[in-house]
């Protein structure tokens, strides 16, 4: 695995990032992982922590706890490849394999060898692909509103629907189905508006690549007993995407796990209910 550390040049790869003010792109840092460019954004100093987002969002999931973590941990947001300030992507799919060995390569490129993962929805089947394949890079895991199993064939059949719809209809089409779908009835509007804004900046290359990736992963949930780092299961109360009892069930396949339920979240915790979720990984992490 080849690695290295370059900074940012903004005159000749702005216009990537054209929805993006030049101050921002050229405050924040790329590291060349397995041949290609990812972005990440970092606060705090001490044993690493990455934080993995899901689908089809990037690394501002994370702004909450970025500023809310850093006293304990160098916490680190990735954009994962494709999204955010990260490199675009060809059309191939984004399987989760490829992309935990884009996290392995990105502790790795930070000069750690083992980190707090955090993944959230796709960031958690990300994480369970990371643990099957680099365990030893894991301290502890946190996985929220997510799941072991793999897609039924409805399941994948709806993804295939999503990707043909967004090529046809666009991003904010899209963006306003996943409003109704990832957050709770009583959502903040703060909420809905950073979803959105996510949602609207993703390629929509990376959206078709991410859907059939996604469909593409196996079922990893008898590989669930053989976990041994430490591990949090974070449930939104009103999640309707994954209830809590499909995450309970889930942690009870992990020995020894902790199991909690953020009251008033739906599937996206971290900026439903910021604070209770900043609260819960510190406690777990301490």
């Amino acid at each position: 695995m080849r690695i290295a550390l370059e900074p940012f040049l903004p005159d000749v790869r702005q216009d990537r990032f054209s929805n993006r003010p030049a101050y921002y792109a050229a405050s924040m840092p790329l590291i060349a992982v397995n041949g290609r460019e990812l972005h990440y954004a970092e606060q705090g100093e001490g044993p690493l922590a990455v934080l993995i987002h899901g689908y089809p969002l990037d690394h501002t999931l994370w702004l909450d706890q970025l500023a809310g973590l850093s006293d304990i941990r160098r916490v680190v947001a990735l954009d994962l490849p494709g999204y955010g300030l990260s490199e675009r992507v060809t059309g191939r799919p984004l399987t989760m394999e490829a992309l935990a060995d884009d996290v392995a390569g990105l502790i790795e490129a930070l000069e750690y060898e083992q980190a707090d993962i955090v993944g959230m929805s796709m960031g958690g089947y990300v994480a369970l692909a990371l643990w099957e394949m680099y365990p030893e890079a894991i301290r502890s895991l946190v996985l929220a509103n997510t799941r072991s199993g793999a897609d039924a064939e409805e399941g994948k059949a709806g993804r295939e629907a999503q990707a043909q719809a967004v090529v046809a209809d666009g991003r904010q089409e899209l963006a306003g189905k996943l409003a109704g779908a990832l957050l709770a009835p009583s959502h903040e509007l703060v909420a809905a508006a950073r979803l959105r804004t996510m949602v609207e900046a993703t390629p929509v290359e990376t959206i078709v690549a991410t859907l059939r990736g996604m469909a593409a992963r196996p079922d990893r949930t008898g590989m669930l007993a053989t976990i041994t780092a430490p591990t949090l299961v974070i449930s939104g109360e009103e999640d309707g995407l994954i209830p809590p009892l499909d995450s309970h069930e889930m942690s009870t396949a992990i020995p020894g796990s902790e199991f909690l339920v953020i009251p008033g979240a739906g599937h996206l915790s971290p900026i439903e209910r910021p604070d209770a979720f900043t609260e819960a990984v510190r406690r777990f992490w301490e």
